[in-house]
């Protein structure tokens, strides 16, 4: 590697370490893999996005491409528990994919795109159908909000006939 670390000169070997790596290099590691699986996540945290200046800035960026990986992969399993239930399952799967930082998930979200009816092939959606979308949903909420304990009487009256 060519670009200078804090404490290399050139990233040499023969170079001097800054304290924390010197102690480190002198000891074998307890965690030889763990050691090459952080330092592989650090050299492709170099090599994607922006150039990050400090080790603190690259473990930042690792953990927030990690959290976005569990936080992705987390919505797209609880927007396959909603399919069969009540719940928005699609829009959740589609939020966990827009989450992954991966090629194939941006494609994944285009093709679901794709198949929703009255959106055009590209898969971008309309101005017009995110405000209708938004209305019914501002709507449907103060409804709820509103009539939330004439809704709950009149579906506990009904259950209560139909099992009576």
């Amino acid at each position: 590697m060519d670009d200078e670390t804090p404490g290399r000169a050139n990233g040499q070997q023969g170079d001097t370490l800054p304290e924390t790596d010197a102690a480190t290099a002198a000891t074998p590691s307890e965690h030889p893999t763990r050691d090459r699986v952080v330092a592989a996540a650090f050299e492709a945290e170099r090599r994607t996005g922006r150039a990050e200046e400090t080790e603190e800035e690259l473990r930042r960026g690792v953990a927030i491409r990690i959290a976005r990986m569990v936080g992705g992969f987390l919505l797209i399993g609880i927007g396959i528990a909603l399919l069969p239930l009540p719940g928005p399952g699609w829009l959740t799967i589609v939020i966990g994919l827009s989450l992954l930082p991966f090629a194939w998930a941006e494609r994944t979200i285009l093709l679901i795109r794709q198949k929703v009816p009255g959106i055009p092939d590209e898969g971008r959606i309309p101005p017009r159908t995110w405000v209708i979308m938004g209305l019914l949903t501002a709507t449907f909420v103060a409804a709820s909000i509103l009539l939330g304990d004439v809704i709950g009487r009149w579906l506990s009256d009904t259950w209560s006939a139909i099992w009576s």
